[in-house]
């Protein structure tokens, strides 16, 4: 197994970055930029969900990485709640609310098999000792 050695190979930073590329697309439409407040609550959520991501990876231990991997995971279901407010405003529609939830279950899923993945290591070690490949399910 090869060990990952930057944020940017972790298939769960992939798919996150493709999360907040979609949001900042379907909030530029006419009536979601209007409103704000739920465009900026969304932005923030999904990018949250990128960051927390390579926060942890750059963090020094596993159990801090663990922890970031747990807030990434809180703001997929942030977005997630998020979305539901932009589909009944109507702000989207529900083939783009459908491409964006299951986005970020998708992300969520494999975020929690991640942390299982990591939850087997001495939560003093260090990162990149323990960041090899991971099966996701």
């Amino acid at each position: 197994m090869a060990t990952v050695k930057q944020f940017e190979n972790l298939e769960i930073w992939q798919l996150a970055r493709k999360l907040v590329k979609k949001v900042y697309n379907v909030s530029q439409k006419q009536e979601f930029s209007k409103d704000f407040g739920l465009k900026d609550e969304i932005r923030r959520s999904s990018v949250s969900v990128m960051n927390n991501i390579s926060e942890g990876f750059e963090s020094r231990t596993v159990k801090r990485f663990i922890d970031y991997l747990g807030h990434s995971k809180a703001s997929c279901g942030k977005t997630c709640s998020v979305l539901y407010v932009a589909l009944d405003c109507n702000y989207i529609t529900q083939e783009e609310f459908n491409e964006l939830h299951n986005l970020a279950k998708i992300i969520s899923a494999k975020t929690q098999s991640f942390i299982r993945y990591l939850e087997g290591y001495d939560s003093n070690n260090r990162n990149q000792e323990v960041m090899v490949e991971y099966q996701t399910s």
